[in-house]
Parts: C-alpha cells; structure tokens; sequence
C-alpha cells in the first residue's frame, strides 16, 4: 500500500512538474535577411539584415484579447546600389546607407484572430549605423568580393519611428482547418520611413492549422496555457500594394541635403512574399522569399528595378 501511494504520488510530481515546464511565456530567436539566401547573383538594393529579438506574455484582462505580447528587438539593415565593383564608384543607382535601430513593441491577439501590432524604433542612418564596416567584416569573412563606394554613404540622420499593423480574418464563418485568409494593412510613420501598404495574406497548412493567437504566423506562439506536443507546418503567401511617402535610405535626411547622393522615390510599388513557416514544441523556423518593386527613380542610369531577397528565421521558447 505504501509503495502504491509512494508511486502515485511520484507520478503526480512527474506529471506536475512535466505540466508546468510546457507553459512557454519567452520566446528569444533572431531574423537574418539576405539576397544571397535566394541567388549568389543577386546582391544589391536591400542587402542585408539582422534582427534579435525577445518577446514576453503580459497580463491581460480583456475578455475580447486572447494574448498581450511584449517584445524587444535590436536590428540593422544595410543598402547598396546595383554594382559595388570597383570600376563602378561613380554609377549608383541607390544610395550606400545602413539603418541602426532598438525597438519597443506590443501586440494584441483576439479571440476572433484578429491581430494589432505596434511599436516604436530609436536609431540612425548613415556611418553611425556601422554599415560599411558590418558588410565588409562579412564579405571578408565569407571570402566574398571586396565593396567599393561607401564613401558615398548617407550622412547621419537620426530615426524616430512608430510603426502600426492590423490583420482580420476574413470567412471567419466558414472554417477550414487547412487554409485561411487575412486582410492586412499596416503603416509607418517618422524620420526614415513613412508609408502604407495593404494586401491579403493566405495560410495553407501541411497540418491543421493552429488559431492565429497560437501560430507563429504573427508571433504568438508563447502561451500560459501547457503546450503538448505542438507542430505546426504550413505555406503562405501575401500580395500587397504599397505606397511610400518618405524613405529617407533613398533621400537622405529630411533635416538637411548634405548627403553626396540621393534621388526620388517610385511611391507606388507591389510587394509580395511567400514562404514556409514550421513550429516544432520549443523551436519555431521560418524561411521567406520577398519580392519588392522598384523603389525610386534613376533618370541617369536607368538600371534601378525591382528586386528580391531571402529571409530566415529562428525561434526558441522559454518558460
């Protein structure tokens, strides 16, 4: 008798124990971009991002909200022309800059999968966002061609920025539990850039598709709630229009016009992205492919145009 009430409660310790260390409420992991990651000839434009990030559950007393998600992240991109050849100094046809940037964000997931995000960015451009010096440390590293023209570069400019995005589901009705489609539009506002851009964004799962306030779709895989044996495994896709107001990494700064080049923006352009997004229990991986139309006006060279480039992501969530 002993030994069975010994057992049992052992069993409910394990049991206990196991429980609790399911409930994940962290999430850290890190985003790297790069047009390497969709061709070995495709080196221009956009060419290089970083981002760590850290995300946290906070409280939340609103019956209508499933989850409030708290996140950090600190970030760098970094722009260059079409050749970066030696021979090619004097022909750009986009300016040499890199962005620098800490943000503060927060997030809103609704029972009805719903979405509203929002942050807040401090940073700079130009050679305080260490730039050149992040691109040649790399190339040299990798043992890729030497860059040539950033002594081109933007100059300083510093970055306030808030950004804003809201995704619905649509046909909220009509459940399916391996495909689903969202309206989404988002905006951002400050010294860098400012604009807007709307499209529809749709999931094809490989396996059911998780509620979007428990998918990583849009960040939300922490929860308080125990967690068994999760997977998830799916395609998406998102066509958007996008019109840009201001891109100070193609205008330079809006304070002054000392920067030695900069040209006009193209306002209208159609972006999309497609990729892969897997969750396995702890781990979250991601790879995307990201199309963008042409982005400014190049009377002189006429060779700017739209581009692409690749993204990678990987998560781990914590208790």
């Amino acid at each position: 008798m002993m030994g069975s009430k010994k057992s049992f409660f052992l069993l409910f310790v394990w049991v206990t124990a196991f429980g609790f260390a399911q409930v994940k409420k962290t999430e850290i992991g890190f985003i790297t971009d790069n047009d390497l990651y969709t061709s070995s000839k495709n080196d221009m434009y956009y060419t290089n991002g970083l981002e760590f990030f850290y995300r946290f559950l906070s409280k939340n007393n609103n019956e209508k909200i499933n989850k409030k998600i708290t996140e950090f992240r600190v970030g760098q991109y970094i722009y260059n022309p079409r050749f970066i050849n030696e021979e090619a100094v004097t022909i750009n046809d986009r300016p040499f800059t890199g962005y620098l940037f800490a943000e503060a964000g927060r997030s809103f997931f609704y029972q009805s999968e719903s979405v509203l995000k929002t942050d807040f960015q401090l940073g700079f451009i130009g050679p305080n966002a260490f730039g050149e010096e992040m691109q040649g440390g790399f190339h040299k590293i990798i043992g890729y061609k030497k860059i040539y023209g950033w002594e081109n570069q933007l100059h300083n400019a510093l970055a306030v920025q808030a950004h804003v995005m809201y995704s619905k589901k649509l046909f909220p009705v009509k459940h399916h539990d391996f495909a689903d489609l969202h309206f989404q539009s988002e905006a951002n506002l400050g010294t860098i850039f400012t604009g807007v851009s709307t499209g529809l964004l749709a999931r094809f799962g490989f396996k059911k598709l998780l509620p979007v306030y428990d998918s990583n779709l849009h960040d939300a895989s922490v929860s308080f709630d125990p967690q068994y044996n999760i997977r998830e495994f799916y395609f998406y896709a998102m066509p958007s229009v996008n019109y840009q107001f201001y891109d100070a990494t193609i205008q330079g700064s809006m304070f002054n016009n000392t920067s030695p080049l900069t040209f006009d923006l193209e306002p209208l352009r159609f972006n999309a992205e497609a990729g892969l997004k897997y969750r396995y229990n702890n781990f979250n991986i991601s790879y995307s492919f990201l199309y963008r139309g042409r982005e400014l006006k190049d009377p002189e060279t006429n060779t700017n145009s739209g581009y692409f480039y690749g993204s990678i992501r990987f998560g781990f969530l914590l208790k």
